[in-house]
């Protein structure tokens, strides 16, 4: 069961007040282009008169530096050293009102940042994005729905003995293979409940939780709701998961591959339309369950709305272009093996209930038809989900606004050899290649109805950035092959 998103959220300034008359701080905090929570404690005074000033100044540096705050190589589009670094106006979203219960119930909010001379959206403010592309669907009578699941691997290691190590040779939470493990789950009780239980509190619920195959993974599916909210429950529970790990010394990793030989971590996203009334957009009506739709493209959609057809072929039609919003990081694309062995599909691919395939058609007879969705299987852990949603539901509205076809047969009607005589079309395979791709000028992440030009040519450039580090630094694996021998 989703939670609304105004489930606890207050109505007016009043009502905030009054559901804060004990509080002395409040916890805010925005997204940066990598998907990191940037925040700060606000006295409660300073807070009320930003929410009924319409907002503060948050320095814009937070969309100028990388992960590890290392200013970006070029001049980006938001912020840069000719402005000096000036403030952007945050807006607080009354909304995302939640009490984070392992700091005391301190009151949380998420904000989103303009212009502060236009008042206009950012290009490159996550929430915003996400925002904009939720409102374009609902001016055509749609609500975007989603769901979210992660993979992560956990360490038995601190913030201080990761720096220690420098991440090197770290102690798995659990030793062996156990995935859905029962077994497992008796180590490290308290962390593997907390988890469920804190998340639960923080309005982030979970709809599973268990044990993934690999030493110290799980698996956490959260519960669907809106697009908005999913994306923001994605971000906290990630927060959630650290600040927990660190109370019991665990780190999890959301890395997307952090070992060479074992399955890497995913962040599959599950998508959905519903109509203002509630419906399920991808359903078939009744009358069309017993035998299927009439006219589909494949008995692999013969369950699939007309409406579902063509968002899936937009999502398939424009995925290669814009890959880095859902795979953004060097490491990402070594996930990306193809085959059965990782489930970590690398191709243009869908199917019917299909773990092989980039897009998972989820549909009668295995579930309801108002459960009828598709699981987009390429994201890791790693992703930011405003972006890889944001992208994910634009194509498929483009899909559905121009009636696109499905640009290739289904998965299982494929072969290795279709692969290799490029019948099937590959995904980029590195972020080098997938950025190219996404900043070239006929780029579909480039139509304003996707992500427009100015997100690509900012998020191209903090990517081109993660690439030109990438591309300089100097690896362990080198220097044990080549220092000796070469």
């Amino acid at each position: 069961m989703s939670v609304s998103p105004t489930q606890a959220a207050p109505q007016s300034l009043e009502q905030l007040k009054d559901l804060l008359k004990y509080d002395i701080k409040v916890k805010v905090a925005g997204i940066d282009v990598d998907g990191v929570l940037r925040g700060k404690f606000m006295a409660k005074d300073k807070f009320l008169s930003a929410v009924s000033g319409n907002g503060f100044g948050f320095c814009s540096v937070i969309f100028g530096w990388d992960i590890h705050d290392q200013v970006y190589s070029r001049e980006l589009l938001i912020s840069n050293k000719t402005n000096g670094y000036r403030d952007l106006l945050a807006v607080i979203d009354l909304f995302t009102f939640r009490r984070i219960p392992w700091e005391n119930n301190v009151p949380f909010f998420l904000v989103h940042f303009l212009d502060p001379d236009t008042k206009e959206p950012i290009c490159a403010d996550p929430r915003g994005v996400l925002k904009a592309v939720a409102e374009r669907a609902q001016s055509n009578g749609w609500n975007c729905i989603a769901g979210c699941e992660y993979e992560y691997f956990q360490f038995k290691e601190t913030p201080e003995s990761l720096a220690e190590k420098k991440f090197m040779s770290l102690q798995p939470l659990t030793s062996g293979m156990h995935g859905y493990s029962l077994l497992r789950t008796q180590l490290n009780n308290d962390y593997f409940h907390e988890l469920f239980d804190e998340t639960y509190k923080f309005e982030v619920p979970l709809e599973g939780h268990h044990t993934e195959t690999g030493p110290g993974v799980y698996e956490t599916a959260l519960a669907y709701t809106t697009a908005l909210r999913m994306a923001d429950n994605a971000i906290l529970f990630k927060y959630a998961a650290k600040s927990i790990g660190m109370k019991h010394g665990i780190t999890p990793s959301f890395m997307a591959k952090p070992w060479g030989n074992l399955p890497g971590c995913s962040g599959h996203i599950h998508v959905s339309l519903r109509t203002k009334e509630g419906k399920a957009l991808f359903a078939l009506s009744s009358s069309e369950l017993d035998s299927g739709r009439v006219g589909a493209a494949y008995p692999d959609t013969k369950y699939l709305s007309q409406e579902g057809e063509w968002f899936l072929a937009g999502v398939l039609h424009g995925l290669p272009d814009i890959m880095p919003m859902l795979v953004p990081t060097i490491n990402g694309y070594k996930r990306l093996v193809g085959g059965e062995a990782f489930w970590a599909p690398n191709a243009v691919t869908y199917g019917y209930d299909s773990r092989a395939a980039s897009i998972r058609i989820i549909s009668p007879p295995s579930v309801p038809p108002e459960a009828t969705r598709l699981e987009v299987r390429v994201p890791g852990a790693d992703m930011n989900p405003y972006f890889a949603m944001s992208a994910i539901f634009a194509l498929g509205i483009r899909g559905i606004k121009q009636k696109l076809s499905l640009p290739c047969p289904p998965i299982s009607q494929m072969t290795q050899e279709d692969k290799e005589t490029g019948k099937v079309q590959m995904l980029p395979a590195s972020l080098e290649t997938a950025t190219e791709r996404m900043m070239r000028p006929d780029s579909i992440a480039r139509d304003p109805e996707v992500l427009g030009d100015e997100l690509v040519e900012h998020f191209g450039g903090t990517r081109q950035h993660e690439i030109k580090l990438w591309n300089e630094a100097v690896t362990n694996w080198e220097v044990e092959r080549y220092l000796e021998l070469a």
